[in-house]
């Protein structure tokens, strides 16, 4: 291929790589306005989390202090277990966290008490909002019963 020829075929390419970059840029002509759309479009999305995050920063202030407690359940590979949270509040943030264990078997005993043994540390001075575990101390499946007790407590808390 000739020199001048390649250069013209780059050309081209690049020529219609930037048209379809710039045209991807532009609303279609299917595309609402946000007036039209119910508030779907990306103007009317990016104006969400502002709203959003001035509610959840003055959140941790309507939680009652006190202690609350609830059951969580999750699913191990011997079935369905049980974990007890009780939760010490105090404007919002977490002061103390007690764990109950309800094993069923001795494998769930020792993950619930290594969840136990760890979860402090993980938790205590965070506010309430915050907590969302995984794994604590090598147990990862006694989380999932700890975050559905927390949701509880957060709705008995309000």
């Amino acid at each position: 291929m000739r020199p001048s020829v390649r250069k013209s075929v780059f050309a081209g390419i690049a020529g219609l790589s930037l048209a379809g970059t710039v045209a991807g840029c532009a609303p279609s002509a299917t595309q609402g306005t946000p007036a039209t759309t119910g508030g779907t479009s990306p103007e009317a999305s990016a104006s969400t989390p502002s709203s959003t995050s001035s509610s959840l920063a003055s959140s941790g202030s309507v939680y009652k202090d006190g202690t609350y407690s609830a059951d969580g359940t999750y699913v191990s590979p011997n079935g369905t277990e049980t974990v007890g949270v009780e939760l010490t509040l105090a404007s919002g943030n977490v002061t103390a966290v007690n764990i109950t264990q309800h094993p069923s078997n001795p494998n769930t005993r020792k993950f619930q008490g290594e969840f136990a043994g760890g979860i402090a540390d993980q938790i205590v001075g965070k506010s309430i909002d915050e907590l969302n575990v995984s794994k604590v101390a090598g147990s990862s499946l006694t989380s999932g019963g700890f975050n559905q007790a927390v949701d509880k407590i957060k709705a008995e808390a309000q």
